[in-house]
């Protein structure tokens, strides 16, 4: 899968790749950083018009409700970069006349997947190579100047989840809610994702479950105390209580903005600057309500050896990717930050559209009111989350 994982650097450097299909050639472009120098230079090469690729998260957003994953609009005349932009992330945009939907193809597929892999705005534009200009396109690829890929190889990269982890260093480093602590850096195999468990206490005295807390990564609250959110908090609080009840693990995931990158989750700020809530800002830049894969905190775990746990967590979602990835999740903790002006609205959706326990915190009665662990049945039990 290595040119699946080169073609996700060249799309980040705002460079064209071309996925091949059963011996078709296909042009890709990221909307994202698209100038009209790019766009005449793509239509040139190729003498061909675009499609845009388009999830159906950001269909939604332009008021077409559609059931394939992603769909490709194709134009009845060349498209300007600017009406590019705005179809692929604007808010209150509208589909041309003359524009027609087709239900993506493997290849059209594969190009949308590699961006929303490489954290770009999920927007494609697909160039369908034709047989005349098929020897100018592969005297490009000899030359080193585009990169070929093929589409199930692009599909199986971004269907396998992070990949091999490969475990690249750890320090003891103190902190101030656990000085007992230890950083071990994971890398993921495209090279573009690095995970950190900061092991806190001795091992050899952990609890039975172990405590473990999934923390994905927030620059925003984390760094800088955002009052947007309350990531900044859960983060120390949840150092502290694995630390006070005999240490255990915090996965710190490279999962800003619960996947999307910190690119795409300031053009999501933004737009609930306008007025919508967080999940509705996500869909209008394309995303789904969670683009996260926490099968990489499954990896961590077995590569830390540890396979029953205490989850630290308000998402039911954490509990149940777990669980299905064979890891015993025995118990449920609460975590919670404090609520603010600032981030009670978010708090909010994340309870009455994200499913999260938090009711309690925001003075409704669906959550026990203590933070004490609550024990768990069995998947597949009765009342199993």
């Amino acid at each position: 899968m290595r040119q699946a994982e080169r073609a996700i650097f060249d799309l980040r450097r705002g460079l064209p790749i071309v996925l091949r299909h059963q011996g078709a050639q296909t042009l890709v472009l990221a909307v994202e950083g698209l100038c009209d120098a790019t766009l005449s230079a793509a239509s040139t090469l190729t003498g061909a018009s675009p499609a845009l690729v388009l999830s159906r998260h950001r269909m939604a957003a332009l008021g077409h409700v559609v059931t394939a994953e992603a769909v490709s609009l194709v134009f009845d005349q060349q498209p300007m970069e600017r009406e590019l932009r705005a179809l692929a992330w604007t808010r209150g945009a509208a589909l041309p006349h003359g524009v027609q939907l087709v239900d993506a193809d493997q290849t059209n597929l594969a190009a949308l997947r590699l961006l929303a892999r490489a954290q770009l705005v999920p927007a494609a534009l697909a160039f369908a190579v034709p047989e005349a200009a098929r020897s100018a396109v592969e005297h490009e690829l000899a030359g080193g100047q585009l990169l070929a890929v093929e589409a199930d190889e692009a599909l199986r990269l971004c269907r396998s989840g992070p990949g091999l982890l490969t475990r690249v260093s750890e320090a003891r480093v103190p902190l101030a809610e656990a000085e007992n602590s230890r950083f071990v850096l994971f890398r993921e195999a495209d090279g573009v994702h690095e995970h950190v468990a900061i092991v806190i206490g001795d091992p050899g005295r952990w609890p039975q479950a172990v405590p473990v807390r999934l923390h994905s990564s927030c620059l925003t609250g984390d760094l800088f105390g955002s009052l947007r959110c309350d990531c900044g908090e859960q983060l120390r609080r949840g150092v502290a209580a694995i630390n006070e009840q005999g240490g255990g693990v915090l996965l710190y995931l490279s999962q800003e903005g619960r996947g999307i990158g910190l690119a795409n989750k300031l053009r999501a700020y933004g737009l609930q600057d306008e007025g919508l809530d967080t999940i509705d800002a996500d869909q209008v830049i394309g995303f789904s309500k969670d683009e996260r894969d926490f099968r990489v905190a499954h990896e961590m775990l077995d590569q830390l050896g540890i396979a029953k746990v205490m989850l630290l967590t308000n998402n039911p979602s954490k509990v149940e990717a777990l669980q299905r990835a064979g890891i015993n999740v025995v118990e449920r903790q609460a975590i919670y930050g404090d609520v603010t002006r600032q981030n009670e609205r978010y708090l909010q959706t994340k309870a009455d559209r994200h499913g999260h326990w938090l009711h309690d915190l925001l003075s409704e009665q669906d959550e026990p009111a203590s933070a004490e662990p609550e024990r768990l049945p069995a998947p597949g039990t009765a009342g199993g989350a």
